[in-house]
């Protein structure tokens, strides 16, 4: 049996990241980064860069903004995507504990939960400060969270979604389930996916991450950018610039780095 990496996106989670995402385009979280970009300036570090959603598009409208992600698949679909926009993008393969990039940054985005696969509970501290120590006086720091479980919520779930691949037209299917532990705040997911062609599965592979995502409330949240050092903390309801609501699961957090 062949040992996984490191890293969670390999494989067909990485292949077809973009094909079960779909258009992007409208997706609130978006034009809520893009707020925090004009508001807060240049340049951007996108950490958990994936395949590029949000660096290629920003790169677009002339931002100067570099990525960073640590698994080597997904940047090699960023840098596919990138050739036939005819850019060039600045990326690095690093761990977020580990960041040790060649400049500083007005604004760093860590899009779509990324800092939640920071599994064991010694880590994020870790990465937080490193995320400090690539800001530039005054900078920020943009992050959302997600609070996976709460009380009444069922304690594993379990889902089946199917899309087209265009240049052959065979279905892809992805079956997801998850089980949320409440009492190391973790949770367990296992994704199997598989092409069928002809109504024959022609391929599949299964991707077991145990664990695969820490659980934040609004509290723990603020106190890792607290003990991090920043200041002017502010938490929002989703990706919005409206005030945090206690019952939001969904919620962005922004701290300024001293100066």
């Amino acid at each position: 049996m062949t040992t996984p990496p490191s890293y969670e996106y390999y494989g067909m989670m990485a292949e077809f990241w973009d094909l079960f995402r779909g258009d992007t385009s409208t997706w609130d979280d978006r034009f809520f980064f893009l707020d925090v970009v004009k508001k807060y300036g240049q340049p951007v570090l996108d950490v958990g860069c994936g395949t590029g959603r949000i660096l290629l598009d920003f790169m677009q409208q002339g931002f100067d903004i570099d990525g960073v992600d640590n698994s080597p698949d997904m940047l090699a679909l960023l840098q596919q995507k990138a050739e036939k926009l005819n850019l060039k993008p600045t990326v690095y393969q690093q761990e977020m504990t580990e960041l040790s990039l060649p400049r500083k940054y007005q604004t760093i985005l860590v899009p779509s939960s990324s800092f939640q696969l920071l599994l064991d509970e010694n880590l994020p501290p870790v990465a937080i400060s490193r995320f400090y120590e690539h800001l530039l006086p005054g900078g920020v720091l943009a992050m959302p969270f997600m609070t996976l479980w709460k009380q009444g919520d069922p304690l594993e779930t379990e889902s089946t979604d199917e899309a087209t691949r265009p240049e052959d037209g065979a279905t892809v299917r992805r079956w997801s389930h998850t089980r949320f532990d409440q009492n190391t705040d973790l949770e367990h997911t296992i994704d199997r996916y598989e092409i069928i062609k002809d109504s024959k599965v022609i391929a599949s592979e299964e991707h077991h991450q145990s664990p695969a995502t820490r659980s934040y409330t609004q509290h723990q949240a603020i106190a890792l950018y607290e003990e991090a050092g920043f200041k002017d903390i502010q938490v929002f309801h989703e990706f919005t610039f409206e005030p945090v609501k206690p019952e939001d699961t969904t919620f962005c957090v922004l701290g300024i780095r001293s100066e």
